[in-house]
């Protein structure tokens, strides 16, 4: 068995120039890639599917970030980019066993499918309100509709004030992104916790209909969440909660629009809607990585080994579309496969992202509801012109031009 010492490592590009030839190149080095994520950190990328769904349950890769040996040795920088995404806080993205079935079952308690069915009434009106606001031939259809969406859905849905929500769309934007200066790092993650625990704070005191909320009180009556866990929960499920959808929502009218023949079916009702998601997110998954995991001991995967103490990511949008699960058509955009809904870029196991089915709802009342408003709607640049943010864990574009109506 080889190790990361004894092959070239696949250097993950901060710029994010070419995310489906670097997927590729992940999947050709087979099921375990050797990896550096930007700032020269060394990691290991599981890349293919059964594997990764054999590593996602596998009890000698935890989360707690003392177990890697980079980490212990200092060798990563606390203004390193990407540490607010290595190194969160405690919540139950950091924590494994029973803390995190803690954590997890009082989020479920909270976020139940009453409560997210709930929201569809919400999001159907927010949708219709974005809608009558896109007027003209183009509009940036990134930031006039698939950012504010699940902004503010996320922001009811948790109960922060919508006042605060620019300030956060800059803060999170820094968060993600690998160019964020180190100068600025720890000051956009202090700030970013600041705000939640003044939210947590102010729900404590006035409770309202929300998550935040819900955590409280839940956290009241039986497990108990400290404020600091609150905070970095409610911190993650901003995060997750509308990023995922941002992304989901954008390559789904990318992919429509590059794929005009899949459109058609949609249209003309040939094929569910339910179909476009599920395709999307396999085809084009909304994370592209995910950090970052830490093995207890060596974990043999195919011929190469996770030594003990280092670090491991999960490479989603190489998994999407991985021949092995999907067969040769894997590179292939296609809402009719029956493989569709096999993929997991929502997670496998105990950490599966418990927000996956308030995501599905906010694409699924979305993209209907623009495709009927503007049934013509299609790319207002080529393909080839479209660019990617600087966010090595996001699948996600700097702006999306679309024609509203046909030419």
């Amino acid at each position: 068995m080889t190790t990361g010492t004894e092959e070239t490592r696949i250097a993950l590009d901060p710029f994010v120039t070419d995310l489906d030839g670097e997927s590729a190149a992940l999947r050709a080095a087979g099921p375990l890639a050797a990896v550096e994520l930007p700032g020269g950190v060394p990691v290991w990328a599981v890349t293919h599917h059964a594997e990764a769904r054999a590593l996602l349950t596998d009890p000698r890769l935890v989360k707690d970030i003392n177990v890697w040996g980079a980490w212990q040795r200092g060798e990563i920088a606390p203004d390193w980019p990407l540490i607010g995404l290595a190194n969160p806080g405690r919540s139950m993205l950091t924590v494994d066993g029973a803390d995190h079935r803690r954590m997890r079952t009082l989020v479920a308690q909270a976020l139940t499918p009453r409560r997210v069915e709930q929201m569809r009434e919400r999001i159907s009106k927010l949708t219709e309100s974005l809608l009558d606001n896109l007027t003209g031939d183009v509009a940036d259809l990134k930031a006039d509709f698939a950012y504010p969406l699940p902004m503010y859905v996320i922001a009811d849905l948790m109960g922060i004030e919508e006042s605060r929500l620019p300030r956060l769309k800059e803060l999170f934007e820094k968060f993600f992104s690998t160019q964020t200066p180190p100068a600025e790092v720890i000051a956009t993650l202090t700030e970013l916790a600041g705000i939640m625990a003044e939210t947590v704070a102010a729900k404590r005191a006035e409770p309202g209909d929300d998550l935040t909320s819900a955590l409280i009180l839940a956290s009241e009556d039986g497990d108990h969440l400290t404020d600091a866990e609150i905070v970095s929960t409610l911190q993650l499920m901003v995060a997750a909660g509308h990023e995922t959808t941002i992304s989901l929502i954008v390559n789904a009218v990318v992919n429509l629009s590059a794929h005009p023949e899949q459109r058609a079916l949609v249209l003309s009702g040939e094929a569910e809607w339910s179909a476009v998601v599920e395709e999307t997110l396999r085809y084009a998954t909304p994370t592209s990585h995910v950090l970052i995991r830490f093995a207890t001991e060596d974990v043999p995967v195919g011929d190469k080994v996770i030594p003990a103490g280092d670090a491991l990511i999960v490479s989603y949008g190489a998994i999407g579309r991985d021949e092995n699960a999907h067969g040769p058509t894997a590179g292939e955009f296609d809402i009719t496969r029956s493989s569709r809904n096999r993929h997991i870029s929502f997670g496998h196991g105990p950490h599966v992202c418990p927000g996956a089915a308030l995501s599905r709802l906010e694409a699924g009342v979305a993209l209907p509801a623009l495709y009927e408003r503007f049934p013509a709607l299609d790319l207002a640049v080529p393909l080839s012109e479209l660019r990617n943010k600087p966010v090595v864990t996001q699948n996600d574009l700097f702006e999306l031009p679309v024609r509203l109506t046909a030419q």
